[in-house]
Formats: C-alpha cells, structure tokens, sequence
C-alpha cells in the first residue's frame, strides 16, 4: 500500500487536538455535517459526522450544535449572482419575511422566497448567532462533497451583502473552518481552496481549523485499502 503522509494516527490526532484548543476559546459553536451514508447499511454514519460528534463531546455539547445538513431540505442555489440586470443576489428584495425563521432579519436569499419548504434557515439561524463554526465532509473526486457545495453556493447571499451590495460584513467576528475527511485525492488542496472560499466569505480562517485526514494514496483503489481506513481512522481519532 503506497504510503500517505496525512494517514498517521498522530498526525491526525495533532491537528484535531489544536482545533479543539482554539475552539476551546469561543462560547457558541456550529458544526455542519455534509457527508452522507445510507442509514440502513447498520446504521454507520460517515467518518466526518463521527468526528464531529467526538469533537462537539470533547468540546461540551451544551456549547455546540451539530446540524446534518443532507437531512435538511435545502434547494439549489437559483444563480441571482450572474443575472441580465446584474448581480441581485442577497439583496434588500431577497429578505425572507418570517421572525421565526429570519429572526436577525439578515437571511436574503430569492430560493427561500421561491420555495416555502427550503430548510436554509435551519442552518442561516445559527450560523449568524455562532462565535465559530465548523464544515465537516467527505472528498468526491477531488472537490467537496455535492452537499457542502451546494450550502456553501446557498450561503452566497452573506458574501454578496459586503462585496457587491457594500452593506456590513455579518460575518467578521465568526470563525470557520473545515475537515475534509475519506478519500485519497487531492484533499489537502481541496481544504486551502474552501479555506479561501470562506475568507472572501468574510470569516476569520485561522489555520487550526483547517485539515485534511485520508488513509492511503489515489493509486491504491484496492477495498482492502477502503476496509482498512475505518480502522486507522479509529485509531487515529480515539473513536
């Protein structure tokens, strides 16, 4: 099996331990789960949603809220960043006008309007009231899971607010993070692109929350390879 200088169990304990001590600092913590596994192969859930618990224990759950985003109903962004007249994406006209759901006031976004069953507002709610928060997904194919690209397109309307629309940056005082946990390809650039993707964001990305853990090397696609990787992860992360 060719080796992979990210798969030792120390190095990915390392890093899981210097996010839980910069997490340590902040008071109201969000952890967003992407990655998705049919729950009735046993009932196993994806290693990143397995992390994510372990760490959300390590930090106190009555400071963190785990939300899955795949069991939520979230539609595709609609593109009003690309439009005829221009980029209309977050603003004053895409306000969603329900206190319950909308309680900042803040959640612009023309799909929420469009479609009264999206859940966006599920994870806009608590993001906005967080002090940090946390993507955990797998690699497919060299990119982010389908699920975290289609949040991250759905969130656009909070970039959009500062960068095009020059209104306030809602999110300055949030940190955010990423874990890209499971395939073999490309994952470290993978979490240096999202890491830039949620600066232009307006987040604070500061570089402990930020890292890739796969088990072997893309030239390895044996199942043994695939079968031994929960095991190391395991190790790895004490789980």
């Amino acid at each position: 099996m060719p080796p992979n200088p990210f798969s030792s169990a120390d190095l990915g304990r390392e890093r899981m331990e210097a996010s839980l001590i910069h997490l340590a600092q902040k008071k109201r913590i969000l952890f967003l789960t992407t990655s998705t596994r049919w729950v009735g192969q046993n009932g196993e859930k994806p290693k990143s949603t397995l992390l994510a618990e372990r760490m959300a224990d390590r930090l106190g759950r009555e400071r963190v809220t785990i939300i899955d985003a795949t069991a939520l109903n979230i539609y595709p962004c609609e593109g009003n960043v690309s439009t005829a007249k221009g980029n209309t994406c977050g603003e004053k006209g895409a306000l969603l006008d329900d206190k319950n759901k909308n309680p900042s006031g803040c959640h612009r976004c023309y799909a929420s309007i469009n479609n009264p069953d999206d859940e966006l507002w599920k994870i806009s709610k608590p993001l906005l009231e967080s002090d940090a928060v946390m993507f955990f997904g797998s690699v497919r194919w060299g990119q982010m899971n389908s699920f975290y690209q289609k949040l991250i397109e759905r969130l656009t309307w909070l970039e959009n607010r500062h960068s095009t629309l020059g209104e306030d940056n809602l999110l300055k005082n949030i940190d955010a993070g990423l874990v890209a946990i499971g395939h073999n390809w490309r994952g470290e650039d993978i979490v240096q692109v999202q890491k830039s993707v949620l600066g232009y964001f307006g987040f604070q990305t500061p570089n402990a929350l930020f890292w890739n853990w796969s088990y072997t090397t893309p030239e390895d696609e044996s199942n043994r390879s695939y079968q031994d990787a929960f095991r190391a992860f395991e190790q790895a992360f004490l789980i």
